[in-house]
């Protein structure tokens, strides 16, 4: 069995029916014990993430503020998983895979708010004066018996950072280069070495570095994105309800996902699902607790704050930037074509590629390929940051230059090496972070549920103030309108 054989193989073990049930079963028993919260609360989340109080302190003393916080997650999630990686999964799983990676998007909001709330609650001061927390931290503060707590915090710590090396560098290189190549016809290894050479440029000023950066970058490149999505979406709107009827149908029924036959009926509907909930995973890393590191170095006053401002990062990830990328390749009948070369189907950058050149010509093309340089790239940035922290937990500060030494050469290797392969590993590394962090989750799911409980009545007073001022706005400019018609005019009016 060769390497990349073995990779497969331990993929689909590790992404098996179990997986799927402990991260769809967790996020449901999340949001079932905090009483539906993260779902009643998603627009006071919203308003508090986009809104003026969010870029400063809330009252904590953290690094970073709230806002910045969000868009260095955001960085680490917003990149190939929006682009490629649906792709990768509609090729994959079929049209009804993007269903379920909404699915898992709506009760990753519960793992999210989850295990960033409890980064905040259990971080600690590191050696340089820095906040330092996590799941690692939580689960080896928190979960009882120690023994158990050290254990899963040592094998998250671990698997965060080879995750580094896999959905935080050599994915997003690789997506990079393929991009660049299949619209410029640059290098894969001219692209992997200049890749290398800004990273190491890049990840030198931590973590406040990073934030500032991705507190511009994010937001500009999420939006131009978005417009040039609806703008596909809108010249392929005739096949819009056509598209509608075939994500749900094959999403929920196994004849439709195989096609109407009955035999592969079970295998390929469980193919749609596990493509859908993985690269839902990989998109916005709900259940993986890579955001709650970043969100530990929050200056946010209470835990379920920053709890709440970092789940909107998992709306605005899958169920906004991801759903345009489906849509896009769903409406633009491209779902299927195959490479006029070598007469494989055509998946990742290069599907979307085409979907965006089929309402904007080359121009669709050339922006595709930026904005998947620009979103990895981002991606690669944040992900040092969360693998860093890691190995700051392993191993102590003394060793740091050589992690990042080694992190920003693995963009080369990532660069060159087949597609699968790559996928391949950042799934494997992607499910081993993902089980102990889940499984903390569920011993601490009291905690959660107790911390957002006693947020709550703050939040129910920020929306009765939220509704005096627009009862008091409509009011105004009622006045105002009643004062500006003439006496004459006026008639009846009272």
């Amino acid at each position: 069995m060769t390497f990349s054989q073995w990779v497969q193989w331990a993929d689909q073990q590790m992404w098996g029916p179990g997986m799927l049930v402990l991260l769809m079963g967790t996020g449901i028993y999340l949001t079932v014990r905090t009483r539906f919260l993260p779902w009643r609360n998603l627009g006071y989340a919203l308003r508090s993430a986009l809104g003026r109080e969010a870029r400063v302190s809330s009252g904590g003393d953290g690094a970073v503020s709230p806002f910045s916080a969000l868009m260095t997650a955001l960085a680490a999630t917003i990149g190939t998983g929006n682009i490629v990686g649906v792709a990768t999964a509609l090729t994959a799983g079929g049209p009804g895979a993007l269903v379920w990676m909404e699915l898992s998007a709506a009760f990753g909001l519960s793992s999210k708010f989850a295990e960033c709330l409890l980064a905040v609650k259990y971080r600690q001061r590191s050696a340089r004066g820095e906040w330092s927390g996590g799941p690692m931290y939580t689960m080896r503060k928190a979960i009882s018996p120690r023994w158990l707590g050290r254990a899963l915090a040592f094998l998250f710590a671990l698997s965060t950072v080879l995750a580094s090396f896999g959905i935080g560098n050599m994915t997003q290189s690789h997506s990079i280069s393929q991009a660049l190549n299949g619209v410029f016809h640059i290098s894969p290894l001219l692209t992997g070495t200049v890749v290398t050479a800004l990273a190491l440029f890049a990840v030198l000023g931590g973590i406040r570095s990073v934030s500032r950066v991705s507190s511009i970058l994010v937001p500009a490149m999420a939006l131009f994105y978005l417009a040039a999505g609806l703008a596909v979406i809108w010249g392929n709107r005739s096949a819009l309800p056509g598209a509608l009827v075939d994500l749900f149908t094959m999403a929920l029924s196994p004849r439709a996902a195989a096609g109407g036959a009955a035999g592969s009926a079970a295998a390929a509907w469980f193919r749609c699902v596990h493509f859908g909930v993985s690269r839902g995973c990989f998109s916005n890393e709900a259940g993986m607790g890579s955001a709650a590191i970043i969100a530990s170095a929050s200056a946010a006053g209470h835990p379920a704050e920053q709890g709440y401002i970092s789940m909107t990062g998992t709306f605005f990830d899958t169920m906004v930037v991801c759903t345009v990328t489906g849509l896009c390749i769903c409406t633009s009948g491209v779902l299927g074509a195959a490479d006029p070369v070598t007469g494989a189907p055509l998946t990742g950058a290069h599907l979307t590629i085409l979907a965006f050149e089929t309402v904007l010509g080359r121009g669709g093309a050339v922006f595709v390929g930026i904005a998947v340089a620009l979103f990895a790239f981002s991606t690669i940035l944040g992900w040092e940051y969360l693998g860093e922290k890691a190995f700051e937990y392993l191993f102590g500060v003394r060793h740091l230059k050589l992690y990042r030494a080694v992190f920003c050469l693995a963009a080369l290797p990532g660069a060159v090496e087949p597609l699968h392969l790559v996928w391949g590993l950042s799934d494997l590394f992607n499910a081993m972070m993902a089980v102990p962090n889940l499984l903390s989750l569920l011993l601490l799911a009291d905690t959660v549920a107790q911390e957002a409980l006693a947020f709550q009545p703050r939040v129910e007073h920020r929306r009765s103030k939220g509704s005096r001022r627009c009862r008091a706005f409509r009011f105004s400019a009622d006045l105002t309108r009643r004062r500006s018609v003439s006496p004459k005019k006026r008639g009846n009016f009272p």
